[in-house]
């Protein structure tokens, strides 16, 4: 993100990094989004074209590019990947590609491996799911606010309580064999004390749209600091991450505190692209909100 400064002869452009250092000490901010081809679920995933409002196709790398480019306070965005398909589409609509190991088992190892690679020392990496392309700009921008605020933090995360056609609508994905968006119970200092593709906690209550439930689904960005991230690489993968199959788990399992942020959709419509029938609820989403 750029910011500009103006004066009455000439106009001067800096990044906002630079910018802020005229007001203050401000913690510089890498985005990246990791992209795989070889999903379990949806092979080819980031490559699928989801229609917009003006009836043109984008591929989801794109969408999830384009929303990560609306964030307040960035200093670069990168795709990393490991395919060449991926790369090829990215450089396309003229993204900055990290070619990363295939090796990599989800998307925190990969952001790891990319900001190693990039050599720039970024003291906060935002992992910008690229599966998410309706994921609000102010949820991302929230989760930055927050690593710079607080010292015991390492790792944040955004929350959003569930209304009750939320909560039926993972109800509903987990009965019909399902697994995509995960719950989260935290404790009174918003630190994470379980994730799980599991509805949790447990309620048998059903609510209206007007009445919050008590369940909280967990928006897949991360904001980490640095010095954690490069940690990750060295833990083995636990028993709670293995049955799961979610990485945050590790952080958690080997004593860090995970923030959980809660935000609020301010009306957004939001879905995450887990399984081939979750395309055209977005579908419909890009196009009840009008976005080509």
């Amino acid at each position: 993100m750029l910011g500009i400064l103006r004066c009455s002869t000439a106009k001067y452009v800096f990044s906002f990094t630079q910018l802020a250092s005229f007001f203050g000490q401000v913690m510089s901010v890498l985005i990246i989004i990791p992209a795989r081809y070889a999903s379990s679920r949806y092979p080819g995933k980031p490559l699928v074209h989801l229609v917009g409002a003006d009836g043109k196709g984008r591929s989801l790398i794109e969408r999830s590019w384009r929303a990560a480019h609306s964030v307040f306070g960035v200093d670069r965005i990168v795709v990393a990947t490991d395919d060449v398909r991926i790369r090829a589409l990215a450089h396309n609509f003229g993204a900055e590609v990290v070619m990363t190991s295939s090796e990599c088992a989800n998307g925190t190892e990969r952001c790891a491996e990319a900001h190693d690679l990039l050599n720039e020392n970024y003291e906060i990496i935002v992992n910008f799911q690229g599966d998410a392309p309706l994921t609000p700009h102010w949820f991302v921008e929230a989760l930055i606010k927050r690593l710079r605020s607080v010292s015991e933090g390492v790792v944040a995360t955004p929350v959003l309580r569930c209304n009750g056609t939320m909560l039926e609508e993972l109800r509903a994905d987990r009965l019909a064999g399902r697994m995509g968006s995960t719950t989260v119970v935290f404790d009174r200092m918003n630190r994470a004390m379980y994730f799980s593709k599991e509805v949790i906690p447990y309620t048998d209550n059903r609510y209206s749209d007007r009445i919050k439930a008590p369940v909280f689904h967990h928006v897949g960005i991360y904001a980490y600091r640095a010095a954690v991230l490069e940690q990750y690489l060295s833990w083995p993968v636990g028993r709670l991450e293995s049955n799961e199959s979610l990485e945050q788990l590790r952080f958690i399992e080997n004593g860090q505190s995970v923030i959980c942020v809660e935000v609020d959709s301010q009306g957004r419509l939001f879905w995450e692209l887990n399984n081939p029938e979750d395309k055209p609820k977005i579908e419909k989403m890009l196009e009840k909100m009008g976005w080509e």
